[in-house]
């Protein structure tokens, strides 16, 4: 074996250190937003927050670490990866005071900042990792290259093995504070590992106490961070069920001094109904619910964004429509089906609306197009494109129904003008509605295809006319963008409306329950 096979040799454990410490980077940005999105909702905001954190934190990683391997005479590995173990064991704990705190910033601001105290120790401690190990492989200038792309390659490739085995196997099946305790224990073991060689290799003989300091704190403290997720008693709500997924994290809660039991995914509330006889309590709902007595020829119905299932209830009993259900989230189908009584009599389809759409064949006389969620839009439900797939699912004289949340009026009105204006390119006619009269917020719901509305043939009686004329809503969509998949600024347009619901749903349930 000649002298650079056997220096390669050696350095295996260096390359099993950045292998871990780089799978661990992309475990605690990935879950960043699951720790987050609870609170501030799983919007652009969050996500553009934790990358630009990322990006930040691996800047001064990378600038510090190369620093202190240079200075450090080839020890000191140890003592950062026990930090970074220190620093992930404590985000669940912290995750709580750190969003209330930052609240007062509003979404944008509350966001980032959140990011940054969460997860910026621990990630820039991570990030020192490469430079240090690039110190540590590197016997003579000459190989410098070589050692390198040696390290960032396998650090690069700990980093997809970690997004791959998180995203396919751990998150489906355990809680992201699970996880980032995991993550943090098994960096407190390699910190060992590494300080032990660290001793043997080294003049200095003090590299392993360091780390056992730290690790012994970091075991004082691990019941605080498991059980750092449990919300303080509130007598005004009881949390029935709750589980995350890979979407969000779906809760049933209840309100029995109001009759009220909500759904929620994140910071979004999906359903609400009375407790005791399980009556739908979102009036946009109802409206929808009347489309059938409009439009007595609709036999056939596709519901996207199943949500507690009540439109899909409503059409089932009172009509005796076949309703086939689209929900892009098992844990949301399961709590309507064991919380709020919902049964389909017709396809019950799990999986994203884009791709699945592409394989329903149709034809529908009725389309539900309520995909709405709070902290974001989903954009890419809302373009011409997408559109004109719904539009093929229907039969000659279909109709779209579409829910939108946003304002009438005023600043953030050019949504809600963008949705109408972009509706305008697909189908022929369209219909407005709101759901509050009298209010700039609120749900909008647009009734859209080939033919007008037709309420000569219609079954709606006087009270119910006289009740739905009164919502019937005028938009000027002159300013409106039309939403396209290659230029879509939805999201951009409706921050107004993101930062008023988030407004809304803390003043109903406060801060405290929304952290997880």
């Amino acid at each position: 074996m000649n002298d650079k096979q056997l220096h390669s040799s050696a350095n295996l454990w260096i390359y099993l250190t950045v292998f871990i410490t780089g799978a661990s980077v992309m475990v605690i940005e990935l879950l960043g937003t699951r720790m987050i999105a609870p609170f501030y909702g799983a919007s652009l905001y969050v996500w553009s927050s934790l990358i630009s954190v990322t990006m930040i934190a691996l800047a001064i990683g990378y600038f510090t670490g190369g620093r202190w391997a240079d200075r450090a005479q080839r020890t000191g590995l140890s003592l950062i990866i026990a930090l970074a173990a220190l620093f992930t064991l404590l985000i669940p704990w912290a995750t709580r005071p750190v969003l209330l705190v930052t609240d007062s910033l509003g979404l944008r601001g509350g966001a980032f900042t959140s990011a940054l105290v969460l997860f910026m120790p621990s990630l820039t401690l991570l990030s020192m990792v490469g430079p240090f190990a690039i110190k540590l492989a590197t016997a003579k200038l000459e190989g410098v290259g070589a050692s390198s792309g040696s390290i960032y390659a396998v650090s690069t490739l700990g980093s997809v093995i970690g997004t791959l085995l998180l995203g396919f196997f751990l998150f489906p099946w355990v809680g992201s504070r699970q996880i980032l305790i995991s993550t943090a224990l098994v960096l407190f073991v390699l910190a060992l590992l590494v300080a032990i060689i660290e001793q043997k290799r080294s003049a200095l003989k003090i590299t392993v106490l360091p780390c056992v300091a730290l690790m012994i704190t970091g075991l004082c403290l691990l019941p605080l961070c498991i059980n750092a997720g449990q919300a303080p008693s509130d007598n005004r709500f009881q949390v029935l069920s709750e589980r995350e997924s890979l979407y969000g994290y779906v809760r049933v809660i209840d309100q029995e001094s109001k009759n009220l039991r909500f759904l929620t995914s994140d910071a979004s509330m999906i359903g609400a109904a009375n407790i005791t006889d399980g009556a739908n309590r979102l009036t946009y709902q109802d409206i929808v619910a009347l489309i059938p007595a409009i439009k007595p020829s609709i036999k056939k119905t596709l519901l996207i964004g199943q949500g507690a299932g009540h439109m899909a209830m409503a059409l089932q009993q009172k009509y005796s429509i076949v309703v086939d259900t689209l929900e892009i989230d098992p844990a949301v189908a399961e709590a309507a089906s064991t919380y709020f009584g919902f049964k389909p009599n017709g396809k019950a389809v799990i999986g994203d609306a884009r791709y699945e759409i592409r394989h329903l064949t149709g034809p529908y006389d009725l389309i539900i197009h309520d995909c709405f969620t709070g902290g974001s839009e989903p954009s890419h439900l809302l373009t011409v494109e997408t559109l004109q797939q719904l539009k093929g699912l229907l039969s000659p004289d279909g109709m779209l129904a579409l829910n939108f949340v946003g304002f009438g009026e005023g600043e953030g009105q050019r949504g809600l003008a963008s949705v109408s204006h972009t509706l305008k390119q697909v189908f022929a006619e369209q219909s407005l509605y709101i759901s509050e009269p009298g209010e700039a917020f609120n749900d909008f719901i647009f009734l859209a295809g080939n033919q007008p509305l037709d309420f000569a043939v219609s079954t709606l009686s006087a009270e119910q006319t006289a009740w739905l004329n009164q919502r019937r809503y005028a938009i000027n969509a002159t300013d409106g963008l039309v939403l396209t998949d290659n230029l879509n600024p939805l999201e951009h347009l409706q921050i107004r409306k993101s930062e008023r619901y988030r407004e809304v749903l803390l003043s109903w349930f406060g801060g405290d329950l929304l952290i997880r």
